[in-house]
């Protein structure tokens, strides 16, 4: 027999980098004994049988029985990877293990990192409600833009577990958990910030969508695109853009984002371009910038901080990083805690009221949300998401369960 191999080129044979990723960093192992004839007839053969049977009988004991009341799959096509763009699946590899080794360190959570080879929306579609059985919720991760939207749409409504698309809604509830405490910070009225997003694909989107459910105007937000300020009258808006323009900028304002800032009291960029001194010089005073584009900001801090008086960043070598980390663990604990069958804007937005109130007495600038290795975040988040589906009518289960283990983390 013989085996594939080759030498790897000695500067990566020597970067701590790919020596931690050597043979992947995640691996499965059994939760039962293993040990005896006995432990084999339970686990499996004859005594297994019987919980088959069980559950054929009733499938509602399918999640008491198996691994599926703690497991989410990871799922991508690798299209929209990092600030990397369509790397394709096996490139996107070493990211979905490292999103499932933080669902588990942060959350309890177990989940599969999957690829899938296929960037057609059908197949998408087909894959991820064929193979729904075998888990308690899925995670899509970097799948572009416009086609997340539609993909994670339709596998919402055809599931009956929970589907979070967190590209889109895992950056957005950190954003708004940053923004509450920015405006609190600074003495504003949350419901009044006049916002300005740069960019409208996964992540504006549902930001905007977001800031609008937990209380920001409408009125008072201007989404800009690669073309400009979005508004009614553009003739090339379909699908969600079009949707924006119809609960966004009312006052009609056109033109690009200097125009859009002017007057603006926030800046949330994820649209990775760069946004000059000279339209945020329009912004109003005290603003607060959030440039969220990895690994590159659309304003750099240093700039920023001459127009703001709060900045963040996605970045974890500048204060206020807006970290998803601080998100998505908490949120599929808690709606895999109560069995949700969905996650409803009410979830997310308590999800991000909690990160709030972590550091809401202890704030300061360049320090509004807590650190991604804050070990309080996660079992909060998990709590308010599981109240919120209670009271949203989507939770299967209202009794606590017992608490998955959860890797000790120190804050940073």
């Amino acid at each position: 027999m013989s085996f594939f191999s080759f030498e790897l080129d000695p500067a990566l044979a020597a970067d701590p980098v790919f020596d931690l990723h050597r043979r992947g960093k995640m691996t499965m192992s059994a939760t039962v004994p293993l040990a005896s004839r006995d432990d084999l007839s339970l686990a499996y053969t004859p005594g297994v049988a019987r919980v088959c049977e069980a559950i054929a009988e009733d499938e509602g004991l399918y999640p008491d029985y198996t691994w599926t009341s703690n497991t989410v799959a990871v799922v991508t096509d690798g299209s929209a990877v990092l600030g990397l763009g369509n790397i394709g699946p096996k490139a996107a590899m070493p990211v979905m293990e490292g999103k499932s080794v933080l669902f588990k360190q942060f959350g309890g959570v177990d989940s599969i990192p999957i690829v899938l080879d296929t960037q057609d929306v059908e197949g998408i579609i087909a894959t991820v409600k064929a193979m729904a059985p075998s888990f308690g919720g899925i995670n899509l991760e970097d799948i572009s833009a416009p086609r997340c939207f539609e993909i994670e749409r339709r596998l919402d409504a055809a599931l009956d577990i929970p589907v979070f698309h967190d590209d889109q809604h895992g950056t957005a509830v950190v954003t708004l958990a940053a923004l509450r405490n920015a405006a609190k910070l600074l003495g504003r009225s949350f419901g009044d910030l006049r916002v300005v997003v740069s960019g409208a694909g996964a992540a504006g989107v549902a930001i905007t969508n977001t800031l609008i459910a937990a209380g920001v105007e409408g009125a008072n937000m201007i989404v800009v695109d690669s073309r400009g300020i979005i508004h009614a009258e553009r003739g090339d808006l379909s699908g969600m853009k079009a949707e924006i323009a119809a609960v966004t900028n009312i006052s009609g304002r056109t033109g690009g984002i200097t125009e859009a800032l002017i007057g603006a009291d926030v800046l949330v960029g994820v649209s990775g371009g760069n946004i000059g001194a000279e339209a945020l010089a329009g912004m109003a005073p005290g603003a607060i910038i959030f440039a969220l584009a990895n690994p590159t900001p659309e304003v750099h801090p240093t700039v920023a901080h001459r127009f703001a008086a709060i900045v963040a960043t996605g970045r974890s070598d500048f204060p206020n990083q807006i970290n998803n980390v601080l998100a998505f663990p908490g949120i599929f604990r808690g709606a895999l805690d109560v069995r949700a069958t969905t996650i409803t804007d009410r979830m997310k937005v308590a999800a991000a009221d909690a990160i709030a109130a972590i550091v809401a007495d202890e704030l300061r600038p360049d320090a509004i949300v807590p650190s991604p290795l804050d070990p309080r975040v996660a079992p909060a988040v998990a709590a308010a998401v599981a109240a919120a589906a209670i009271e949203d009518g989507v939770a299967r289960r209202v009794a606590a369960p017992t608490p998955a283990p959860v890797a000790e983390v120190q804050p940073a």
